[in-house]
């Protein structure tokens, strides 16, 4: 199948618009590479250090430098439902590689913290900043030097972006993703929505309340509604860094320790002494990034990612917007129904055919680039597959010809919509993204009175004291990312959503984020530039007209332009979500953070590695004296 002409004009696009960031990422990669094993490269007191508590045989191998050994990387906590499971990965993992003569450390644990716990709470503030802080804690793991190739054990919203940005800083090496699985079906999505509006109401006691939300999370595993921890691991299948299938297989079954080892083994053989040597800094390249906005579009995916896709891709030199985003969801059929885009969960996706299937029927209609590298080669094909148990080992076969529910996966030639549900929409306010896959046709275009709001707990009295019976737009700023972190904003679903069933004309429009589970209340997020990099949403004021309109793509106040010339932006103080709850801590993100189009990044674009200069005369090799030319001209190349 022929590519599709928009899949290929914007990968070419991207291409030509990141030659100079990924040409120098590749160069970095190849210094990194040539360099070779770096326990070669210890004294003996560095690598005594490295080995001293292993057991005999495996120190043997370390000794004898010989043998790949295996970061594992992980986000284990026994608090959070998600990576709970990974407690017993890592003897599987060390069990798995030995039988292919290879050796696994555990390298490092990073922090995995749950937006379902801290949604509406401070902890909240710390969610976005926690995945440059997971970046961080990956690459502390592996800059010991001791290793070949990686695990990384992650699921959750920030933890696989983090990660995944983490390796791409270590891009020779290969690296393997291993996810724990969701959790089995409990209460239905859609039950569960009902009771949480009905509680907005104050007609559903907290009791009762409770034990919706307990039935719904009730186990080990992933939450089973399509947010952005189910996105992300959607996005490393169609990325290539699971092996097929493994994304949705629950946890504490055979066949998911079966997928844990096949993955270890795996790591051993892509690594240099394996023999199918494929790093990861290789295998993220302008198409593989295409292919993971497409598959995101294609299964009405997390918002989140506007944001994660675009640092993962900065990490791999790669440049990518929300015009790229905006062109390709306009060709990409909607391929599922998942909740909150349907009432399906995970589960019953994986049962219907799973991500094998959305990945066939993608690469058959041209929407993907099937010449990419993968962990199992070179080409995407081969991930049109699904796991089985033969004995202890797993085999995969082709995902089935049909889909086995056509209520919550349909073939690319009849989707559930022509489009992929996320559109960009810009104006006078700035850029924005919206999810629309849930969104009725009569609820796509609002013009409405702003009501503006410098917090969603201002917003919540509001509600609660009955002044919301009205049309207007919610305009709640000072939610972004210098601001307060750009916290998710899933609390106030709700109230709008009780608000828009009551028949008012309802609508959003924030610097924050709305969360994975954003749904069917018309909502523009992460408006771009925010208010305090000078975004023109601090101009609104109350009454005025907004108009938000998905069909056309804009997000306006309908303001005289003489009138909106002559304001200056709104202040607020924003100490209070400065300090408390560690958010002292992480001033230094506030500080750096980019744009939300940008991926709300605290690291750069890669720049040129410095070229070798003359030294002065007299100067030893190595000596270059501070403040002299060739010290100014190595700090900042031209």
């Amino acid at each position: 199948m022929a590519l599709h002409p928009v899949l290929e004009s914007v990968t070419n696009r991207i291409i030509k618009r990141s030659r100079p960031s990924r040409g120098a990422y590749l160069a970095h990669l190849d210094a990194a590479r040539l360099q070779g094993v770096q326990r070669s490269a210890l004294s003996c007191t560095n690598l005594a250090h490295g080995f001293a508590a292993f057991p005999p045989n495996d120190k043997l191998k370390l000794r004898e430098q010989k043998k790949p050994s295996v970061a594992i990387v992980s986000s284990y906590n026994d608090m959070l439902s998600a990576h709970q499971p990974f407690e017993t990965f890592p003897q599987i993992i060390k069990e798995a590689v030995r039988t292919v003569g290879a050796v696994a450390q555990f390298a490092g644990g990073v922090p995995a913290m749950c937006d379902g716990v801290t949604q509406g709470q401070p902890g909240m503030e710390l969610s976005l900043f926690s995945r440059d802080a997971i970046a961080m804690g990956t690459a502390i793991a592996l800059s010991h030097n001791m290793f070949d190739s990686a695990l990384y054990l992650g699921v959750c919203d920030k933890i696989v972006p983090g990660l995944l940005i983490g390796a791409l800083h270590f891009g020779h090496l290969p690296a393997v993703f291993v996810p724990a699985g969701p959790m089995t079906s409990g209460m239905s999505n859609k039950e569960k929505a009902r009771i949480r509006q009905l509680y907005a109401q104050g007609k559903a006691t907290r009791e009762e309340l409770l034990e919706c939300e307990s039935a719904s999370y009730h186990g080990a595993g992933t939450c089973t509604f399509y947010g952005t921890a189910n996105s992300n691991q959607m996005l490393m299948e169609i990325m290539g860094l699971h092996l097929p299938g493994a994304a949705f297989i629950t946890p504490g079954t055979p066949l998911r320790a079966a997928l844990t080892a096949a993955a270890a083994r795996r790591a051993v053989e892509i690594s240099q002494q394996g023999g199918g040597y494929m790093p990861v800094g290789q295998l993220v390249d302008e198409k593989c990034i295409v292919n993971a906005v497409v598959g995101l579009l294609a299964t009405g995916g997390s918002t989140n990612h506007t944001l994660h896709l675009v640092a993962i891709a900065k990490a791999a030199g790669i440049v990518i917007d929300w015009d790229d985003f905006n062109e390709l969801s306009a060709v990409v059929p909607m391929l599922t129904r998942i909740y909150p885009n349907g009432d399906a969960d995970v589960n019953h996706f994986n049962a219907a055919g799973g991500p094998g299937f959305v990945i066939r029927e993608l690469l058959d209609a041209g929407l993907l680039h099937d010449d990419v590298n993968t962990i199992l080669g070179r080409g995407l094909r081969a991930h049109c597959a699904e796991p089985f148990l033969d004995g202890d080992n797993v085999v995969w076969k082709p995902v089935p010809a049909a889909s086995a529910d056509e209520s919550v996966l349909r073939p690319a030639s009849a989707p559930f919509a022509r489009d992929g549900g996320m559109i960009l929409v810009d104006g006078n306010l700035g850029r924005a993204v919206m999810k629309i896959s849930a969104v009725k046709e009569e609820h796509r275009v609002v013009e409405a009175p702003a009501l503006t709001f410098n917090s969603q707990e201002d917003f919540m009295h509001a509600y609660q004291a009955g002044k919301l019976d009205r049309d207007f737009v919610a305009v709640l700023r000072f939610q972004g990312p210098r601001a307060n972190g750009m916290p998710e904003l899933h609390a106030l679903t709700p109230a709008l959503a009780n608000l828009q069933d009551a028949g008012r004309h309802v609508a959003l429009v924030t610097d924050g984020r709305m969360s994975g589970a954003s749904g069917k209340v018309p909502a523009a997020i992460h408006v771009s530039p925010e208010i305090l990099a000078g975004g023109p949403l601090g101009l609104v004021r109350d009454g005025d007209i907004i108009r938000l309109d998905a069909t056309a793509g804009t997000l306006e106040a309908l303001v005289p332009a003489a009138v909106w010339a002559a304001r200056t932006l709104a202040t607020a103080d924003l100490s209070p979500s400065h300090v408390g709850m560690g958010r002292e801590l992480f001033a230094m993100f506030r500080n750096t953070i980019s744009e939300a189009e940008q991926g709300a990044t605290t690291f750069a674009l890669p720049s040129p590695i410095p070229t070798t200069v003359p030294l002065h005369e007299g100067a030893d090799s190595g000596d270059i004296v501070p403040g002299s030319d060739e010290d100014t001209l190595i700090r900042n190349p031209k």
